[in-house]
């Protein structure tokens, strides 16, 4: 789930917490964009125009060590959001495959990667966005989040918490959803609905 992206990005700014506070209130936002990022592509090539597994990981690697020597606002906002970027595109490798109904394993297609020019088959460690698994890293990465929190953060962690819910009860119905709906789309919005949607 993208919820479960994004709590996990803004857990990667509770060393920032421990180590540099000041800089915290930052680096749990940059947390949870670059742990959203990644899925801006959900409707222009899913996992693939925006996901850069490797690249992304590499890049992050610098931007921490510089967070680390001249920690700023800047430089801990970057390292934060580009590892919590990377984090996302690499744990999408270990969930489902790119498919509306990714419970049924019939795609191979987890995450593509620009460095090796391929698509990256999933692991299905959490069978597919939503499963009662994947609620369950949102709730692990959330606790610490909202124990150490400021009051903001700690209500962002929770309405996280509460859409990751609500979307895990109703994520196999969606499925059924979504093909119908886009059949009611008129012609010339079709081509810009992925056609996993349509080709049912």
């Amino acid at each position: 789930m993208a919820t479960t992206h994004a709590l996990w990005g803004m857990a990667l700014a509770l060393p920032v917490l421990a180590t540099t506070p000041e800089y915290a209130p930052i680096a749990f936002l940059a947390g949870l964009g670059g742990g959203l990022a990644p899925d801006f592509d959900l409707y222009a090539g899913h996992r693939k125009t925006l996901h850069f597994p490797v690249y992304a990981s590499i890049a992050a690697i610098p931007a921490m060590v510089l967070a680390a020597i001249v920690p700023t606002a800047v430089t801990v906002a970057l390292a934060v959001g580009l590892a919590a970027a990377a984090l996302h595109t690499v744990s999408d490798i270990l969930g489902g495959g790119l498919e509306l109904r990714p419970w049924e394993g019939s795609s191979e297609r987890a995450v593509y990667s620009h460095y090796h020019g391929r698509w990256l088959r999933p692991r299905r460690l959490v069978r597919y966005d939503g499963a009662p698994e994947d609620f369950a890293l949102a709730g692990i990465a959330a606790v610490p989040i909202t124990l150490v929190g400021d009051a903001l953060i700690t209500t962002i962690a929770a309405a996280l918490v509460a859409v990751s819910a609500v979307y895990v009860l109703l994520r196999k119905w969606l499925a059924a959803l979504a093909p119908r709906l886009a059949r009611l789309l008129p012609a010339p919005l079709r081509p810009y609905v992925p056609a996993r949607y349509l080709d049912i």
